[in-house]
């Protein structure tokens, strides 16, 4: 139980740690994410306005809101911040990104692998402009939701374009991964 002295509930995080999903937001657009622990993700972004980007590595605050509801934020690189919380077994998502102006004017800047381009990234980022921020609320549908273990960097080792990665058409539910 809570209190006004203890306002955090019990962290719980086996729900959403280990586990891969894919959600498609109430706009069309299709990201993927793989918890690896409970510091750190991985994404695919399928569809959407930054389609064909992906990130691996990426820190995140993770906590449990209560039980079977997750908030996982983060603030990247390029200077885009986001919340999403997690309803697992609602199959329901929320997401709020946070776009900088120089991505919402030209967001293919970052369709790329993050991790190979971060100056870059933290270089537009201080170049800007960074006001007005562009924020996009909206809900999501999970179509898969599937546990794969702990800091598995097979997960998500490959660009959303790349003819292996079959994912996105996917659907199922705390499915264990074939090894």
């Amino acid at each position: 139980m809570t209190s006004v002295e203890h306002p955090a509930p019990a962290q719980d995080l086996s729900g959403i740690v280990g586990h891969r999903f894919v959600y498609t937001y109430a706009n069309g657009w299709q990201y993927e994410m793989y918890v690896k622990n409970p510091t750190t993700i991985d994404y695919r972004i399928h569809s959407g306005m930054v389609g064909g980007r992906w990130v691996k590595d990426q820190e995140v605050d993770l906590v449990a809101l209560d039980d079977d509801v997750f908030k996982i934020s983060w603030h990247e690189p390029t200077g885009t911040s986001v919340v999403v919380n997690v309803l697992p077994s609602r199959r329901r998502l929320h997401g709020t990104i946070f776009f900088p102006h120089w991505v919402e004017e030209d967001g293919s800047r970052t369709v790329l692998f993050q991790n190979e381009h971060l100056e870059e990234m933290r270089a537009f980022r201080d170049a800007g402009p960074t006001y007005p921020v562009m924020v996009v609320p909206e809900f999501a549908y999970l179509t898969l939701f599937e546990h794969v273990g702990r800091d598995d960097e097979s997960v998500i080792a490959a660009p959303p374009s790349d003819p292996s990665v079959d994912v996105a058409h996917r659907t199922g539910w705390n499915q264990v991964r074939s090894e």
